[in-house]
């Protein structure tokens, strides 16, 4: 058994559909999932729609035209005869999603996101499945939510490995090419949750894990993992071996081609996870495994964007202990603050968060109750691992450093 992944990138197009098709053909297919994300950018154009359905409901419809006039260029590339069952089975999943946009009654920011971007998902595979049984790529389609089960903490759901693995179990037939969505899963109300932006990469892993997978491949449009992104960083150089230890590090620390959460459950049973290029698939890419050493040896940078530096102070020049600091993490627990960086002294302590749930204010109004504050927003975090002087040197050129820390291995700086 072996779970593939193919991401918005890999798909953006008709095209990009076609070289999955030829992916496959080339590597093999047999006892194979392939877990596909939205095709292109069509998270992006469903946020939208979010975004109008609460604040702009004048331009709702016509930003859900987008995005359908968008997945209806890429069937007719397609499918010659616009009879196709697919075009009626898309043309349902519309209307669906319409269906919720006029009867929700929830306010909830947070669940209604979930119930309306899982569409993306679910257009993209129903295209892809039918354009493979089309080619003769026979296979069979799954909604994901009947087999991972989760919470309801929607947008980061959590999931119930114990119901997941039992539902995989009875009814994931690997004997067949199976074609199914990444990111989704659904709650104990059959609701739609999610497991995160990027979270296809995860359901590969999850999948995996349930079926005693022979590996994971993620297929990209870059020829692995490389030591930085591209389009932050230049000559970025790719790195043949990593072991899941350096690997879980850089994903903590923001590497984009690796989900966080990810690697835990292949590590748990050793399933080997490669990295390779969708444009050139026999070409061996990256390989993360156990006991791996990092190959090239060499530093490897993340920056994070749009990040937040918070700056505390006692209001009496009181040292901050351990009482403060406890009740700082509870507030940023409350608020869903993601803690990227945290560094503190006798009477000062900063952290720098990702402000994924538009908490901010809430957050500093609470604390300015209690300590002085100053914050910094739309600040960079980068991170280097494995880092030495001319790294280090090359990484402060030309920028305004708020905040450096230096570990065994890691040194992170915050700037403007």
């Amino acid at each position: 058994m072996q779970v593939f992944k193919f991401g918005g990138a890999s798909v953006k197009d008709a095209n990009g559909v076609k070289n999955l098709a030829k992916v496959l053909q080339k590597v093999g297919y047999n006892n194979t999932l392939v877990v596909v994300s939205a095709m292109g950018k069509t998270t992006n154009a469903l946020e939208v729609v979010i975004n109008n359905y609460f604040k702009n409901k004048n331009e709702l419809q016509s930003s859900l035209q987008d995005v359908k006039k968008y997945h209806n260029e890429i069937l007719l590339d397609l499918f010659e005869n616009e009879q196709h069952p697919v075009f009626k089975k898309i043309t349902t999943l519309f209307d669906e999603l319409n269906s919720f946009l006029k009867t929700n009654k929830s306010p909830d920011y947070n669940f209604v996101y979930d119930q309306i971007i899982g569409y993306g998902e679910l257009v993209s595979t129903l295209i892809i499945s039918n354009y493979l049984n089309e080619t003769g790529l026979k296979n069979k389609w799954l909604d994901v939510r009947e087999y991972i089960k989760t919470d309801s903490y929607y947008r980061r759901a959590n999931v119930n490995w114990d119901d997941t693995q039992s539902l995989i179990s009875k009814k994931f037939d690997a004997s067949t090419l199976n074609v199914t969505q990444g990111f989704l899963g659904s709650d104990r109300n059959n609701f739609t949750t999610t497991l995160g932006r990027e979270g296809s990469d995860y359901t590969a892993a999850i999948f995996a894990y349930c079926l005693n997978a022979e590996s994971v491949t993620i297929w990209k449009d870059v020829p692995g993992v490389l030591n930085a992104d591209p389009r932050y960083f230049e000559n970025a150089q790719l790195l043949h071996n990593i072991s899941y230890r350096e690997a879980i590090e850089l994903a903590f620390y923001g590497a984009s081609v690796i989900h966080p959460k990810t690697l835990q459950p292949l590590q748990r049973k050793e399933i080997p996870l490669y990295v390779k290029s969708f444009l050139n698939p026999e070409k061996p890419g990256t390989k993360v495994g156990k006991g791996i050493p990092l190959e090239p040896n060499i530093p490897c940078f993340i920056v994070k964007k749009n990040q937040v530096l918070i700056s505390l102070s006692s209001l009496d020049f009181s040292y901050i202990v351990e009482e403060n600091i406890s009740e700082i993490f509870n507030l940023l627990h409350l608020y869903k603050m993601k803690v990227d960086v945290i560094q503190n002294s006798a009477i000062s302590f900063s952290v720098c968060v990702d402000n994924i749930y538009n908490n901010l204010e809430k957050l500093l109004h609470h604390l300015k109750a209690k300590f002085n504050v100053t914050c910094h927003e739309n600040v960079s975090l980068y991170t280097i691992r494995n880092y030495n002087e001319n790294s280090i040197q090359q990484m402060e050129q030309g920028k305004t450093i708020l905040l450096k820390q230096l570990t065994q291995g890691t040194v992170q700086m915050v700037t403007l």
